[in-house]
């Protein structure tokens, strides 16, 4: 990192010495308009050039905009796309150019994106209509709809089975499509609400179950549920990243943890403390680390240290609200969305939820690399 209060340009990093930039002297000696575009500049800066342990930090924002919040976002690899969720729609980025290419309308509650290249096929799941769309990924064209359960939220392709599984809060269960045809083969009770879920690419799919601390293994060749997974001490899983090779599950919770379950071994075999309000995970296996995309504004990067042992490398600042992620596995680069919110200019009553408003036109993707 070289020496304290040493800018290295090579790298765009500041140790945390150059971060603080004598601040105190300065605020002392400017107007409170200076003060505030100096607070400004420091957050700016230690967002986005501070890297850590890992090394990781954010390299750069695309500022995107448009209408709508957003969940999920998937990275097609092959076609060097992302898809991202905005509400009522999917907005769709070249990653090679940082520029927004095209849009999937008509997607009511959209929650994730799934992708079948080999069949130039791609699927959403519609929350507010019960739905999935399926459309063609080379022009965007919608080839359709199909009926799926109640409030479908996470959604996910598996190669072994040729299957679109989207995964139902309200009905909690899964409906499974063939990806050929589009039509629903067959719907499999979850025993609990479904959150985020994976595949290995051989036969087995794996899913959160949030209000049962569970995860839940199924069978996509025989297309049946086959386990279940106690994930005790976490609350609440949502996020998942999956390491296929070793059979190890990492599940984000709500308690602000990170459990690694093994499933060969039928146990959580390790734990690590992440940030609060998860709900992206994801694993990269030419790094073998894993992430934790936290709504507290930090990305935890966690790494096996020693066989079976876990812990945290780093907790790479990002945004406040950015709680989501998609890793690029040929760049190695994670993906995570963000915007700024008004202040509420009335008092929330006690007990009662306010959902806050995005600053029209603030929308971004948070580009974390090394």
């Amino acid at each position: 990192m070289g020496e304290p209060g040493r800018l290295q340009v090579t790298g765009y990093r500041f140790r945390v010495n150059v971060i603080n930039l004598r601040v105190t002297l300065l605020l002392k000696e400017n107007s409170n308009s200076m003060k505030s575009f100096i607070i400004f500049c420091v957050i700016a800066i230690s967002a986005t050039c501070y890297a850590g342990d890992s090394g990781y930090h954010v390299i750069k924002r695309l500022q995107l905009g448009g209408e709508g919040g957003w969940d999920y976002l998937t990275v097609d690899e092959a076609a060097r796309r992302l898809y991202i969720s905005r509400s009522t729609h999917v907005m769709v980025i070249d990653l090679e150019t940082d520029k927004v290419v095209g849009d999937i309308p008509d997607t009511p509650g959209v929650h994730g994106i799934a992708v079948a290249p080999e069949f130039n096929r791609g699927y959403t799941s519609n929350g507010k209509s019960d739905s999935a769309t399926i459309f063609d990924l080379k022009t965007l064209n919608v080839l359709g709809t199909v009926k799926t359960g109640v409030n479908p939220d996470a959604i996910i392709y598996d190669p072994a089975s040729k299957k679109v599984f989207t995964f139902n809060g309200k009905s909690q269960d899964t409906t499974v499509i063939d990806a050929v045809s589009g039509k629903v083969v067959k719907t499999i009770p979850l025993g609990g609400k479904p959150e985020y879920s994976a595949t290995d690419g051989k036969g087995k799919v794996y899913v959160n179950i949030e209000d049962t601390n569970e995860v839940v293994e199924i069978d996509s060749l025989n297309i049946r549920l086959s386990q279940r997974f106690s994930l005790d001490p976490c609350v609440e899983p949502t996020g998942m990243g999956l390491d296929a090779e070793h059979n190890r599950v990492f599940s984000g919770c709500h308690n602000k943890i990170m459990t690694i379950l093994d499933t060969t071994a039928h146990k959580v075999i390790a734990r690590t403390p992440i940030g609060e309000k998860v709900d992206g995970n994801g694993f990269d296996a030419a790094t073998g680390l894993a992430f934790s995309a936290n709504g507290d504004g930090t990305l935890t990067v966690v790494r096996e240290s020693s066989p079976g042992k876990f812990e945290v490398v780093d907790n790479v600042a990002t945004q406040r609200g950015s709680r989501t992620m998609a890793i690029d596995l040929k760049t190695h680069h994670i993906y995570l969305p963000g915007a700024q919110f008004e202040q509420p200019t009335a008092p929330v009553p006690a007990g009662a939820k306010q959902r806050p408003v995005m600053v029209k036109g603030s929308f971004e993707v948070l580009v974390v690399g090394k």
